[in-house]
C-alpha cells in the first residue's frame, strides 16, 4: 500500500504526524481526499472534520479553518485551531459556534455568514 507523510499543526501544537494512506480534507471549495501521488495543491479549509486513514486505523480531527498543502509525497495541514474528535465536547462545540456567530454579528458579511453555516454543519457531525 502506498503511503504519504501527514502533518497536522495548529499554533498551539502538532496534533499528528504519521505515514498515512489517505487524508479526507474539508476544503473551502469542497471536500477532497489526498492520497499518495496526488497533484500538488494548496487550498484553504472550512470548518469540518479531517479524516486520516493509516495502517493503525482511522482518526478524525475538527479544524476551524486554515490551509492544506498537498504534494505527491505529503499532506500538511496548518489549522487555525484543531481538536481530536474525542475532545469535541458539547461545551467546546457551543463555544466555537458562539465565536463564529459573534464574528458574524460584528462583521455582517457573506463570508462571516458562511463561517457560521460551515461551523454549524461541522459541529453537527460530532
Amino acid at each position: 500500500m502506498a503511503m504519504m507523510q501527514f502533518e497536522l499543526v495548529s499554533p498551539e501544537r502538532k496534533l499528528a504526524s504519521a505515514e498515512v494512506s489517505e487524508v479526507q480534507i474539508p476544503g473551502a471549495e469542497g471536500d477532497f481526499t489526498a492520497m499518495p501521488d496526488h497533484a500538488p495543491v494548496i487550498t484553504t479549509l472550512r470548518p469540518g472534520y479531517l479524516t486520516v486513514v493509516s495502517p493503525s486505523g482511522t482518526e478524525q480531527y475538527f479544524v476551524t479553518g486554515g490551509f492544506a498543502e498537498i504534494s505527491s509525497e505529503s499532506a500538511t495541514v496548518l489549522a487555525e485551531r484543531a481538536y481530536a474528535k474525542a475532545d469535541m465536547t458539547s461545551d467546546l462545540q457551543a463555544e466555537l459556534l458562539a465565536e463564529a456567530e459573534a464574528h458574524h454579528a460584528a462583521a455582517g458579511t457573506d463570508a462571516s455568514a458562511k463561517l457560521v453555516a460551515d461551523m454549524t454543519a461541522g459541529v453537527a457531525l460530532t
